[in-house]
């Protein structure tokens, strides 16, 4: 047993949850931002802006025209993987077979792809990894070992695992459109929760492909946690924090939110007054990529994803009103309201929300 575990050490193999969940998942929405998500937001900018370069044809591949973010958006299993691979320090050999599996694990897995990929992309590459350099023939047996395991792996567990994530986010979905309030509660603040924990909401909505009205909870959920840290900190964390909290993740308050978790009251609360005023109110929906809808603000990924969804239909000034009030003005104001009884009642105190506390 000693003897497994140092050969585990020594090929940096760690079976541990923070190294599968948090690492590689968070990796995984990478692969997909650089991808699904950006091919589609190409394919937006061409349509909407009317860029002959970004609408036609640069190449056919089986007959399938591609445009430049259709390519993009082909290669989102391969992204993963490769991003994925990253997260758990592959070699490079094992790395760039993993190019394949995630190919394969992704078409295998139809419309619940990604959490194909997330499961079989980690056990190729710790398998390619376990025989990567332990042969004379390295060049040959890595990529052997880690294709034909990742290719027949996603061939067995592929279609049932995506078949499974897409029952279980139609599920969500049709809970939400069947009872828009309770779910936008639920919804909301358990993706915006995700959100500022150390785990992947992206990553989460992409394998349950989270999009509609769920998909809208969604993103005010995750807007509430991210502009809701960003403008109640303001006064210690000053512009700086405004930016990289509202444009950029609200996980940066976690090591806070483990001194003092009643600072997460204020942004929980508004995420559960914001996703219910989506989904009933506004009728918020996320028709872009499923990937989007875990965002929020983050670089505006989440609004982007929603006008993308409205390619096509006639877009109202009441869509364009409750886009803005539900991803920024309310968390503006309902968070930093609820805190400010929080810190009246004693339970959050000056410093309790600075990013540079020790």
């Amino acid at each position: 047993m000693e003897e497994f575990k140092a050969f585990l050490k020594r090929k940096d193999i760690e079976i541990s949850v923070r190294r599968y969940f948090i690492d590689a998942m968070s990796a995984m929405a990478q692969g997909l931002f650089c991808s699904l998500l950006i091919g589609t937001i190409i394919n937006t900018l061409g349509s909407r802006l009317n860029i002959e370069f970004l609408t036609e044809t640069v190449a056919v591949v089986a007959g399938t025209p591609y445009t430049v973010g259709g390519l993009a958006t082909a290669m989102s299993g391969s992204a993963m993987a490769v991003a994925i691979g990253f997260a758990l320090h592959c070699p490079p050999m094992v790395l760039f077979s993993l190019t394949t599996v995630g190919f394969a694990s992704n078409a295998l897995g139809g419309a619940g792809g990604p959490l194909a990929v997330f499961f079989v992309a980690i056990i190729s590459a710790e398998l390619g990894k376990a025989v990567s350099r332990e042969t004379r023939v390295d060049i040959l047996v890595t990529p052997l070992v880690t294709i034909v395991s990742g290719v027949a792996l996603a061939s067995l567990i592929a279609p049932p695992i995506g078949k499974a994530a897409m029952k279980l986010g139609s599920i969500i979905m049709w809970a939400t459109e069947l009872q828009p309030f309770f779910m936008g509660i639920a919804v909301s603040v358990i993706v915006g929760m995700l959100l500022t924990l150390p785990v992947s909401s992206a990553a989460i909505c992409a394998a349950l492909q989270l999009t509609g009205l769920a998909g809208g909870a969604a993103v005010a959920g995750c807007s509430a946690q991210m502009i809701g840290f960003a403008v109640m900190s303001f006064r210690e964390n000053r512009w700086g924090g405004l930016v990289s909290q509202g444009l950029g993740t609200s996980m940066l308050q976690m090591g806070n939110i483990v001194r003092n978790p009643r600072i997460w009251i204020a942004p929980i609360v508004t995420s559960a007054v914001t996703g219910p005023v989506a989904t009933c109110v506004f009728r918020l929906q996320m028709n872009g990529p499923a990937v989007s809808s875990g965002m929020g603000t983050c670089g505006l990924v989440g609004q982007i994803g929603v006008i993308t969804g409205w390619q096509g239909t006639q877009v109202t000034f009441t869509d364009w009103l409750g886009l803005i009030l539900i991803s920024f003005v309310l968390p503006a104001i309902i968070c930093p309201a609820v805190n400010s009884l929080c810190r009246r009642a004693g339970w959050v105190k000056d410093g309790d929300l600075s990013l540079d506390r020790k």
